[in-house]
């Protein structure tokens, strides 16, 4: 492959031209970037593109994907009980059995907290819900470890 000085042109085959940016804006840059722009721009004839080098973003190791704010899944289990789904056979008429999951019956629920004075909302089971009635929430929050200040 033939060498060709900065200016010049390669021919008839392959027309390539090397701007000069010794008159440009670059005589004001900084040392590194007027060592990057040195290499200039090369402007391709055929497609109209304009090919540039720039040496002041280097690779400084694996990039990392934006992170993306990830929604918590609301578990299928009561915090109060400890209930969760139950596996199971769905029994057919020929008495052909699949696997199915009987999920806790959960409710969002407001329950007016004494302590706190304020209502609390809850996703809570129906049979937390009749202890609660029963004992008070105060009570079944504790033996259960829970902490109403946190909702």
């Amino acid at each position: 492959m033939a060498t060709v000085a900065p200016g010049a042109s390669l021919g008839n085959a392959c027309s390539l031209h090397f701007r000069n940016t010794q008159f440009s804006r670059t005589a004001l840059a900084p040392p590194r970037a007027r060592a990057s722009s040195e290499i200039g721009f090369l402007a391709s004839q055929l497609s109209g593109l304009r090919v540039s080098y720039d040496d002041s973003r280097r690779f400084a190791g694996p990039v990392a994907a934006p992170a993306t704010a990830v929604q918590p899944v609301a578990r299928r289990i009561c915090p109060f009980t400890g209930k969760k789904a139950n596996r199971a056979n769905k029994v057919s008429f020929s008495n052909h059995k699949t696997k199915k999951l009987q999920f806790v019956n959960l409710q969002y629920k407001r329950i007016w907290w004494e302590a706190g004075k304020r209502y609390v909302k809850l996703r809570l089971s129906t049979k937390a819900l009749k202890t609660i009635e029963k004992n008070g929430l105060d009570a079944v929050a504790k033996k259960a470890g829970i902490d109403l200040r946190k909702e």
